[in-house]
């Protein structure tokens, strides 16, 4: 009687154990920067919340379904510049101020720590 074995897996990555650097390392949990999308989706829905809207109102006023407007708030949709100025324009923000409202929100605190630190040891260097 033939004996059936179970499929082969593909041999598994291991890390590297001479601390060499082979591949970009993940960043630990809570360390990540977050996409500029979700960051998107959060500024337009917080705007659309200070002016006690519905999607469908924004959405209507910006000529897209009220589904679009939600995945662009949940982060789900990659909007092209054109989707993305027509939502800031039907809540009265300029791109400018959006995409300045966007890049606070990416900042993250470890980031900006580092970026900090950066910058005083470069003064450091200059002086």
């Amino acid at each position: 009687m033939a004996e059936t074995l179970p499929p082969a897996q593909p041999p598994t990555e291991q890390p590297p154990t001479d601390g060499a650097p082979d591949r970009p390392r993940e960043p630990e949990d809570g360390c990540r920067e977050p996409l500029w999308r979700d960051a998107l989706g959060h500024c337009l829905r917080d705007r659309r919340r200070e002016r006690g809207e519905k999607l469908s109102d924004t959405a209507s006023r910006a000529g897209i379904s009220p589904q679009y407007l939600s995945e662009m708030e949940r982060g789900v949709k990659d909007p092209s510049s054109e989707m993305i100025a027509a939502v800031a324009g039907a809540l009265d923000l300029t791109l400018a101020d959006l995409a300045i409202a966007v890049a606070e929100r990416t900042r993250a605190p470890q980031f900006t720590a580092y970026a900090a630190i950066g910058a005083r040891a470069a003064y450091a260097l200059a002086a």
